[in-house]
């Protein structure tokens, strides 16, 4: 497979790019399968009407999502837009032949307004951010020198996401070890680590966690309830490393030492004006959490607090501070795009359009389509079952973006934060880990994966194939959380 000079942030499935009349046919004939049950009432959707059939789009776009720049990179990457425009006009279209235009148009705002505007602002502020921080210079690898990186790698995802993180430090790592004749596993455990298990601490480190947080998640309820699990699972990742990675190293003794096309140098960090921007962008959250002063102005019929636009401004504010405040030279070292943040602003503007109808169908729960869903994550006494939650969720986002995969077994598991905080706290746990968790066992289960992975086949390390990386993580990563299930997420 080439690999695309711009690192992708996501991926997906080729859909013919349909134009003129074959377009206007198939819409047609979408439309025909959901015209005849509208679902509005005056108050808004009514999930218990909804054909299944409003949910093809969420799930064709996010198959997009999962496969384009993995199988067909090159397709995905001039025409991700239009398969974007597509899946959603397979809902906004339906939508407004089915209700009248205040309700859809109110629907339509809410999701715009309240929860993509924060989402992907956040995104772009940390994506900044993060790309303005540069770490020069090249260690010698040891056992030691790889384990420590990986360590604090993983405990930065928390703190600038795991992009970001992914991003500051898989160079210094691909250098510190450029001189090894085995090297890729260190890569595949800086993706298990620092790509993902490391985000499950905070709404900064992880989309999906964030999305809780605008759902009404507590900023430190993560840090409070998954330390434990977070500890466990990447204690037990690293220690596995240390171990094969000591094996590796007593492996390659055996052969002549390569010549190190980097020598070692001291590590200089550049950028260091972006650290502070970091803790202002945290301050916003706390403050949109905290404050609330009760002013609040309506925009298409949806209540926007005060809190949350300053929140929301503030974000764009770092964004402009981070790129006029860092040099030009950091950002190129760091090979900073827009590529990768503008491809992630159009495909979540279509999957926030196209869960809208999934959202309430959960909603409507046992009277619902979903119903079997339910059914499989419930136990017979009718309490959460904390240990499938776990699994479904994670399985799903091994495959599929788990930021959506988050937000739809939230509302499964009923949808309210203080709830879901409180006497099911055990199931939002098992939500979030295994949304974070097992986004690490493909290349596409969380964006950062295929970055680092095309990042060091770039720089030369012979990178397992898609299949071959899932080698690793079935020999790694599942068994780890099996453990994890029998010790947190008792059946």
């Amino acid at each position: 497979m080439q690999i695309s000079p711009r690192p992708h942030r996501l991926r997906g499935l080729w859909v013919p790019a349909f134009a003129g009349t074959t377009a206007k046919s198939i819409l047609a004939c979408v439309l025909l399968l959901l015209l005849p049950a509208p679902a509005f009432a005056a108050e808004g959707l009514d999930g218990a009407k909804l054909s299944i059939l409003w949910a093809l789009p969420f799930v064709g776009i996010l198959l997009c999502i999962a496969t384009g720049p993995v199988f067909y990179p090159h397709v995905w990457e001039h025409h991700y837009g239009k398969f974007t425009a597509f899946w959603a006009a397979l809902i906004v279209i339906p939508l407004f032949a089915t209700a009248d235009v205040s309700t859809v148009t109110t629907t339509l705002a809410h999701t715009a307004l309240l929860e993509y505007m924060p989402f992907i602002l956040l995104l772009l502020a940390l994506f900044v951010v993060a790309g303005g921080i540069y770490l020069e210079g090249n260690l010698h690898d040891s056992v030691f020198t790889n384990t420590v990186l990986l360590a604090v790698g993983s405990v930065m995802a928390s703190i600038v996401g795991t992009t970001g993180a992914a991003m500051i430090l898989i160079r210094p790592l691909i250098r510190c070890n450029d001189s090894r004749r085995y090297n890729a596993h260190v890569v595949v455990f800086f993706i298990f680590l620092v790509a993902n298990i490391g985000g499950a601490l905070s709404p900064l480190g992880d989309p999906p966690l964030f999305i809780g947080f605008l759902k009404g998640v507590d900023f430190f309820w993560t840090t409070k309830y998954l330390w434990q699990e977070t500890l466990f699972v990447g204690g037990v990742v690293l220690a596995v490393f240390m171990v094969i990675d000591l094996y590796m190293h007593h492996r390659e003794g055996r052969f002549s030492k390569k010549k190190d096309p980097t020598p070692d140098s001291p590590l200089k960090l550049h950028g260091k004006i972006n650290l502070a921007l970091i803790a202002v962008i945290i301050a916003a959250i706390l403050m949109s959490a905290q404050w609330k002063p009760g002013i609040a102005f309506n925009v298409a019929g949806v209540e926007l607090q005060i809190q949350d636009l300053l929140r929301d401004v503030i974000f764009v504010a770092v964004a402009v501070a981070s790129m006029a405040w860092t040099r030009k030279s950091d950002r190129e070292a760091n090979g900073f795009s827009w590529g990768p943040i503008q491809e992630v602003a159009i495909l979540f503007a279509g999957i926030f359009i196209c869960i809208v109808p999934v959202m309430a169908m959960l909603q409507a729960g046992a009277q619902g389509p979903f119903a079997a869903l339910l059914g499989l994550v419930t136990n017979a006494d009718g309490s959460n079952n904390a240990a499938a939650y776990f699994w479904l969720t994670g399985i799903l986002s091994s495959f599929l973006d788990n930021a959506p995969t988050y937000l739809v077994f939230f509302q499964l598991a009923g949808g309210d934060p203080q709830v879901l905080m409180g006497a099911k706290a055990a199931t939002l746990a098992a939500i979030s880990s295994g949304a974070v968790y097992m986004g690490a066992n493909t290349y596409i289960g969380n964006a950062p994966n295929f970055m680092v992975y095309a990042i060091a086949r770039q720089a030369g390390v012979k990178m397992p194939s898609f299949f071959g990386y899932m080698v690793w993580s079935m020999l790694v990563l599942v068994p780890t959380f099996v453990l994890t299930t029998f010790l947190f997420f008792k059946p």
